[in-house]
């Protein structure tokens, strides 16, 4: 495929000055692949990504940065409140995006005051992000696409909210993730490998859930660490792994260090009896202050063959 570079530096009368301006001028290019070099800076932008095959390359994700700070509690013009689907910084709706040494935050703040707060909303096949930090509170990363039905009308307002529904393969590698409630989320085939996911401290009882899955039933795989790393800020025992945002939520973490903020039994059904025949939350040789040999009733743990199957290459098919 035809390849095409474009550079964006706010310091430099040579190159685009801002991110949205470079992904415009890719119109033009559509069909090929887009190269978007990303100078260091601060980049205070919305970001929409809708044209397949754009990489967003950065030269160190520490001080190449797109941030925003839309929240779900804000009021919008016509009266009604934005909601959690119409607050990505970055909102990627395409195939084939790919992202390295690139920041992402939402600095809306705490959720307990905002509510939820995304810095991505990755909907699309064969998305990558390698070196990357995503940083927010509430549902930092939502990983597309949504549930097939909302609980309460109006719950999916947004962008992607009549669409059809359209399964996606998501890598993460190498990859900074920090929040605390349901701070990954979504019904994707998302693969993390060599990752921290870091759980920030908030003045409740419960500091957060890493994950939330909603697999689609079916679907044979939903989640999956590999050669992570879980810490935090939060107190001892403060949080769980993660909980069935939908009935059929799929999780497994392997070979990862976890840190003694999570608690012993590890994940939560999210009150939802119902689920346990259902969702699947499994662990493997995992290590660490909260890694555990006895986790909540419906908790997996896989044997070496089962965990053969949860390789990358199996997993995602590229």
């Amino acid at each position: 495929m035809e390849v095409k570079e474009l550079r964006v530096c706010v310091e430099d009368e040579t190159a685009f000055s801002k991110i949205s301006k470079a992904l415009e001028a890719a119109k033009q290019y559509d069909g090929m692949k887009v190269v978007i070099h990303i100078a260091p800076g601060v980049y205070h932008e919305r970001i929409v990504v809708n044209q397949n095959h754009i990489s967003f390359i950065g030269v160190d994700e520490q001080t190449t940065k797109i941030t925003y700070s839309d929240a779900a509690q804000d009021v919008m013009p016509e009266g009604d409140k934005r909601g959690t689907f119409r607050t990505p910084s970055v909102f990627i709706d395409a195939d084939d995006f790919h992202a390295c040494h690139i920041s992402f935050l939402n600095e809306a703040g705490q959720g307990d005051n905002v509510g939820q707060a995304l810095a991505v909303y990755a909907d699309g096949d064969c998305l990558t992000f390698e070196n990357c930090r995503f940083e927010g509170y509430q549902d930092t990363l939502f990983t597309a696409p949504l549930p097939k039905k909302e609980k309460q009308p109006g719950g999916f307002k947004g962008p992607k909210e009549f669409a059809p529904r359209r399964h996606g393969r998501h890598l993460y590698k190498d990859c900074f993730i920090a929040g605390n409630i349901d701070f990954i989320f979504g019904s994707a085939t998302a693969y993390f490998e060599n990752c921290e996911l870091f759980m920030r401290s908030r003045d409740d009882k419960i500091s957060g859930y890493v994950t939330a899955p909603s697999t689609y039933e079916g679907e044979p795989y939903g989640y999956v660490f590999n050669h992570c790393r879980f810490t935090g800020d939060c107190p001892k025992e403060s949080a769980y792994l993660g909980r069935p945002w939908r009935n059929f939520a799929k999780a497994v973490i392997m070979n990862s260090e976890i840190g003694g903020h999570i608690k012993k039994e590890g994940w939560h059904d999210w009150n939802k009896r119902d689920a346990w025949d259902t969702m699947f939350f499994a662990e493997y040789q995992n290590f660490g202050e909260g890694a555990a040999k006895e986790r909540a009733p419906f908790v997996r743990f896989l044997t070496d063959s089962e965990a053969a199957q949860y390789t990358r290459e199996k997993v995602l098919g590229f």
